[in-house]
């Protein structure tokens, strides 16, 4: 059990009748995470995770590592640091390259922070001893910090120069066989997708300096978004405007899936990112791998890549009030916060019998790690019920004045959606039981009965 008294979470207190002096654009999610300590900013376009914000950043971490275990993956570490010489063997550096953090060691010889690794995945395997075609597909996937230096860092963690990613690199011995992955991984991805029940649209996407033939692009829809989507009211068709329009060569007026006109422009976040490469790391690397006949050919690969600590902040971003934050059901920190009666109150007593009893018998129904007990008892309930609406515990279960009562006690639940309820204890625990089975049918796959709340997904 997790106890709010022992909690590191700095919260950014501002004098009442201070003068806050705006120097950049404040996201939604970005201001609510910083201003509830569940973020802080470190140097500029850096960001430091306090622990329950880590929480929900394990959390999804558990599951893309779930989720790509199902498509086959295999996780690795790699090194941050990739040598300069093998980004000039594919070319990638001959382009703009200001946003790469380049540093040398004592001996003189340069690196990239990697903002991306198929260059060092790609030639890991040019190095091992000969591939049989028998060992492919292979897929190889690692979760790690990566880096940018972003000319404007902003929002928060959607833009950040140090972020979390997932990245898999897969290997195939065809296009045909690369393919057969890339839908895979694809399903993988929107299964993922669809867990977290934030509305999201999947567009085709260019390859830009990644290459490839194949391309797609998972987004959130937001105002704060930096891509162009073009989104049909009519059938749910979502494209990226710019491939829409190059395709097209003008820009669209009729949606091209349905041919309805209702067509509007969006914007969207970017969270994840898929592309079907081919030849074009492998063959400059000599990454090959024995065919049938025992001869070397080039690995036919894909990359695919998932932010993080990006996807947190979109969702938040989409979900979330200007006051409270709204998490996805399998991302909150905690799934309930229980809160007692404040020290000295008339009720004190017998209502921390029921506290006592709840604590117990919540912590079994959703686990005890999933249950935060707001025991800073110094606090009124109000206070400590305001906190807890503005962190967004998907429930909040309060035990005060009601909950002693002779006739027809009464706990207060809030729920992370405005709503409040009066509840006896057993319909209480039952809302926290259908709570917890919600996220396991979730995790099962089971997403039928919440559909309506998921969006399109083309």
């Amino acid at each position: 059990m997790n106890k709010a008294s022992r909690l590191f979470c700095p919260a950014l207190i501002t004098p009442k009748n201070a003068v806050v002096k705006q120097t950049e654009q404040l996201s939604r999610s970005q201001k609510l995470l910083t201003e509830l300590g569940l973020v802080k900013s470190g140097s500029n376009g850096t960001y430091q995770i306090m622990p329950m914000a880590q929480r929900s950043v394990d959390k999804l971490i558990g599951l893309v590592q779930s989720n790509m275990g199902l498509a086959g993956g295999q996780k690795i570490s790699l090194p941050i640091l990739t040598s300069t010489q093998l980004w000039k063997k594919t070319g990638r550096l001959e382009g703009d390259i200001s946003e790469f953090y380049m540093v040398r060691d004592r001996s003189g010889k340069q690196f990239l922070m990697s903002p991306t690794h198929e260059e060092a995945v790609t030639a890991m395997l040019a190095t091992t001893s000969p591939i049989s075609y028998r060992q492919l597909p292979l897929r190889l996937y690692q979760i790690g910090p990566k880096f940018r230096d972003e000319l404007k860092s902003r929002f928060g963690l959607m833009r950040a120069k140090e972020f979390l990613m997932k990245d898999m690199y897969t290997f195939d011995v065809s296009e045909e066989t690369a393919t057969r992955t890339y839908a895979t991984v694809s399903a993988a991805y929107d299964r993922l997708f669809q867990q977290l029940e934030v509305p999201f649209v999947k567009v085709n996407a260019a390859t830009g300096m990644m290459g490839g033939s194949l391309s797609h692009e998972y987004h959130y829809i937001s105002p704060v978004g930096e891509d162009t989507l073009l989104q049909c009211s009519s059938c749910g068709f979502a494209g990226n405007s710019e491939v829409l329009e190059t395709s097209l060569q003008e820009s669209p007026t009729s949606c091209p899936s349905c041919k309805s006109t209702s067509l509007s422009t969006v914007r969207g976040v970017e969270v994840a990112h898929t592309f079907l490469l081919g030849d074009k790391y492998s063959k400059p690397l000599g990454a090959t791998f024995l065919n049938t006949s025992g001869k070397p050919q080039s690995l036919v690969m894909g990359c695919y890549g998932i932010g993080i600590t990006r996807i947190i902040a979109a969702a938040l971003e989409v979900l979330s009030t200007d006051q409270e934050l709204r998490w996805p059901k399998l991302l909150a920190p905690y799934d309930v916060c229980l809160i007692g009666p404040k020290q000295g109150s008339k009720e004190q007593q017998p209502a921390e019998a029921i506290e006592n009893e709840l604590l117990g018998n919540i912590g079994e129904l959703c686990g005890h790690q999933e249950l935060l007990h707001d025991d800073r008892k110094e606090l009124t309930i109000g206070k400590r019920l305001l906190e807890a609406k503005r962190l967004g515990h998907p429930l909040t279960v309060v035990v005060g004045a009601k909950a002693v009562q002779p006739e027809a006690p009464k706990l207060e639940v809030h729920l992370s959606d405005g709503d409040s309820l009066e509840l006896d204890i057993n319909e209480a625990l039952k809302l926290v039981a259908e709570h917890s089975q919600h996220k396991r049918d979730l995790l099962l796959g089971r997403f039928e009965q919440y559909k309506e709340k998921v969006g399109h997904q083309l």
